[in-house]
């Protein structure tokens, strides 16, 4: 989710900068929230279909049970692709060549994601600065919360306070990216 999410997003908006269509949308009527919203929606799909294929692997093809509710599931899963897809367009309003997007992505998005969020490695056993570091990652809460829908049923307090810090993460990034993005040529 973090690759389709952050990666394909950061590069679709930079591909636009590269061909010189990112003008010619400019000069439609169409509003710039129209259009991030235009180039969200397939990814947020395509990444929510990934979870859903997963999931289903998971359970049917591994045996891994899942204790908590398939609604919450969604509505967490849901949360982290907006926070993701929030990521990749800031990500892409900053950079104009796919080349430096696709980069950026992978320092900024997917490896702290892999290493940093408990998937791999437990956040108890990181350093302390590394500790206070996985506070920053998107992934971590994700992961928390993922880790209590499959292993232990819904415990609300940890749903909540997941869920609550990707819709807040998710609202700072689609803000700072909205705010970021004009219809101008800069």
């Amino acid at each position: 989710m973090t690759l389709i999410g952050t990666l394909l997003t950061a590069m679709v908006v930079a591909r636009e900068w590269e061909r010189g269509t990112w003008e010619a949308l400019m000069v439609t009527p169409v509003r710039i929230g129209e259009v991030l919203l235009g180039k969200v929606v397939p990814y947020f799909v395509l990444g929510m279909g990934g979870m859903a294929l997963s999931t289903v692997m998971a359970v049917f093809l591994f045996g891994v049970p899942l204790r908590g509710s398939l609604a919450v599931l969604l509505a967490i899963s849901a949360l982290y692709m907006l926070t993701a897809l929030g990521m990749g367009l800031l990500i892409s309003s900053v950079a104009r060549s796919q080349f430096v997007a696709g980069q950026i992505s992978i320092i900024v998005a997917f490896l702290p994601a892999f290493i940093l969020s408990g998937f791999i490695f437990d956040i108890n056993s990181m350093p302390v600065v590394l500790q206070w570091l996985t506070h920053l990652i998107p992934a971590r809460y994700f992961v928390s919360a993922l880790q209590t829908l499959f292993l232990a049923g819904d415990v609300w307090l940890i749903i909540l306070e997941n869920g609550a810090m990707l819709c807040l993460m998710a609202a700072i990034f689609l803000t700072l990216t909205r705010l970021r993005t004009r219809k101008s040529l800069e």
